[in-house]
């Protein structure tokens, strides 16, 4: 009965959450393209002629606002490069480049590599998260291993001027994952946009600046 309580109470909320009637105004897949938008917003993050991979993309929000900012004024094509990378599928967006599978296999890096044609990446957004437990420390080693993979990623295929954007959460291993990010780039913010829900632990981590990017 309690499950089915908060299951209720969860429809309820998402139903009438006004970030989610927005994203279904403004034509986006989710919720979470607001967040992308008021971090890049207030970061500047994201501007024309870019490259740009989105790792975990489906179901493609983040993607969807990334194109709309690289997006020519007369709507035609964009300026930039977009590429999204998810083990599920996704319904295809205009101008961005999806490769099906998982980015530590050859196979997939080797079609990133042919997409990315020898050019260094600007932005890695990340809005990843693992499938939860419900038992803590499995659930904070399961976050942080993904965060470890967005960094080993950046550190291959950023600019050393380049930046990383990932998701976190503050009950899950936080203050480890914060240390890492710090090890790894020079410059290291956390964000915490409106469109989380108040209720979740949830924030944004963005790092600028490799210090030790791979050879």
């Amino acid at each position: 009965m309690a499950k089915n309580k908060l299951n209720k109470n969860w429809l309820h909320d998402h139903i009438n959450d006004p970030y989610v009637k927005l994203a279904q105004k403004e034509g986006y897949r989710a919720r979470a393209a607001f967040k992308l938008k008021e971090i890049d917003e207030s970061e500047k993050l994201i501007k024309p002629g870019q490259v740009i991979v989105d790792l975990g993309c489906t179901p493609g929000s983040w993607a969807q606002y990334t194109r709309r900012k690289l997006a020519g004024k007369d709507g035609g094509g964009i300026h930039g490069t977009i590429i999204g990378l998810d083990m599920l599928p996704m319904e295809p967006i205009a101008d961005v480049m999806f490769i099906q599978g998982d980015f530590r296999e050859e196979e997939v890096l080797d079609q990133l590599a042919v997409v990315l044609h020898g050019r260094q990446v600007d932005l890695v957004l990340s809005d990843m998260a693992p499938n939860l437990s419900g038992i803590p420390t499995a659930d904070a080693a399961r976050m942080e291993h993904l965060i470890d993979l967005a960094i080993e990623f950046s550190q291959h295929h950023l600019k050393p001027t380049g930046g990383l954007l990932v998701k976190s959460f503050k009950d899950m291993g936080f203050t480890q994952i914060l240390e890492k990010f710090k090890q790894e780039f020079k410059t290291v913010k956390q964000v915490k946009p409106k469109a989380s829900r108040d209720k979740s632990s949830e924030i944004f981590l963005l790092g600028r600046g490799l210090k030790n990017p791979a050879a």
